[in-house]
């Protein structure tokens, strides 16, 4: 007992001195080792062979099925050609019926399709998560994991290990220290007067405990056009894939955040930020006050010593595919807007936040057993209200701005026409049964 014992503080003294030495110090002065890029780089070689090994597989044995991705929106599609579809629905009626022969449940083929593009149309495929060309090797990512070759099999099973069994652990032993650290840290830099030392201080607590995050999800974040950083005194805008958009933006430089104020866990987290820091937390009663919004917004960016504030002006997270309808409300406040246009790799892990789908612990463990979060982050120039110009057309603007430098699709819907949790996704097989009940009980 005594000998487990000594080999099990022995493993936990070798953990922590690895996590602090090799990863926590580097990150807190913005340093890296490389090791992420090496394992990224590892992750893309084993990925391609993987998709080579997969089309091989179907070449060779062109009978294979396909593996099919998971129903991410609200359709459940079966597949197959029309024919197939409408002899599935002929194969439930009792009398027998002809080729070309018309029936009565062939309209409900064509009603169906119809309302599949009602519901599942343009704007709602903003909110379901981005296809992806070929398997990750994530489970989520493939409905029916078929058979392929037993190398294939080999490495699935290896980074189902590594990514619970190593990753995991380490990522929520990091999140636990950065988030514990900004906690402690910025309440202790809130007891200081205000002067330059407390802002300084500020900053560099903030830096640290969010580059501590960003190595608690492996992040490789890649900044473009650093010239063209959000000031002091201005208003960063971005659009909206995720809640760790903060810790991707924070993690190379620090922001006035706007929000409401909850309670609990979050509640503590906010209220030891603002000691510190003037970030902008509203009460639920103040954020539908739009007035009153607008004034405290506007006096945080008169005073021009006060961190940039981040806004996301979408209002809700969109599947890194689109750039939705920006509110106007952040364009009206007077000042210079300095746009962000932010877009995540898909191979090493979905970053979108599909809120009618999962809750918050749920999305960050998902995010916590992925491969790696790889982002690019674009600075745009600084843009401001032209002359004659209204807060509308010039969201417009800022929204074609980060649209195009992102490589995102430009769309003029507002976000909030998200669509429900998935109690009501439409699934086609027990439509198309119940649609043929009907037609037998007519017939």
């Amino acid at each position: 007992m005594d000998d487990l014992w000594s080999i099990t503080t022995l493993l936990l003294q070798v953990w922590f001195s690895v996590m602090i030495g090799l990863i926590m110090i580097p990150a807190m002065f913005g340093l890296s080792l490389g090791v992420t890029s090496v394992y990224i780089q590892i992750l893309v070689k084993i990925l391609e062979w993987a998709t080579l090994r997969i089309q091989r597989g179907h070449r060779d044995r062109p009978t294979l099925p396909v593996p099919a991705p998971l129903p991410n929106g609200l359709i459940q599609r079966e597949g197959g050609s029309m024919e197939q579809e409408m002899g599935e629905l002929r194969r439930y009626r009792t009398q027998s019926i002809s080729r070309g022969e018309f029936a009565l449940s062939d309209s409900f083929y064509f009603y169906r399709k119809g309302l599949e593009s009602i519901v599942d149309d343009q704007v709602t495929q903003r909110f379901s998560s981005e296809e992806l060309v070929s398997w990750n090797l994530l489970t989520r990512t493939n409905h029916n994991f078929h058979y392929i070759s037993l190398r294939l099999t080999i490495i699935w099973g290896l980074g189902v290990i590594i990514r619970y069994c190593v990753l995991f652990p380490l990522r929520i032993t990091l999140a636990i220290i950065g988030i514990s650290w900004l906690v402690i840290g910025t309440t202790l830099v809130g007891f200081l007067p205000n002067r330059r030392v407390k802002n300084w201080l500020s900053e560099l607590v903030h830096l640290m405990c969010y580059r501590i995050c960003a190595r608690g999800l492996s992040a490789t974040i890649q900044y473009h056009n650093k010239n063209n950083k959000p000031q002091k005194g201005g208003i960063c805008v971005a659009n909206h894939t995720s809640p760790i958009d903060i810790v991707i933006l924070a993690n190379d430089g620090c922001y006035a955040m706007v929000g409401q104020s909850h309670s609990g866990l979050m509640g503590v987290i906010q209220r030891s930020m603002v000691r510190s820091c003037p970030h902008v937390w509203f009460e639920r009663s103040e954020m539908r006050d739009r007035h009153a919004v607008t004034s405290r917004l506007r006096a945080h960016v008169a005073a021009k010593r006060n961190l940039p504030i981040l806004i996301f002006p979408e209002g809700t997270c969109i599947n890194n595919t689109s750039v939705m309808m920006f509110k106007k409300g952040s364009f009206e406040i007077g000042g210079t807007i300095y746009p962000v246009a932010i877009k995540y790799d898909p191979r090493f892990g979905d970053a979108f936040w599909n809120s009618a789908k999962y809750n918050m612990v749920s999305y960050l463990l998902r995010m916590m057993t992925s491969w790696a979060i790889v982002v690019n982050v674009w600075y745009l120039p600084p843009m401001t209200r032209q002359e004659g110009e209204d807060a509308t057309k010039f969201a417009n603007r800022v929204k074609s701005a980060i649209a195009h430098q992102g490589g995102l699709l430009d769309m003029f819907w507002v976000g909030y026409f998200k669509p429900p949790t998935d109690g009501v996704t439409v699934n086609s097989t027990r439509l198309e049964q119940r649609e043929v009940q009907v037609v037998n009980r007519e017939s």
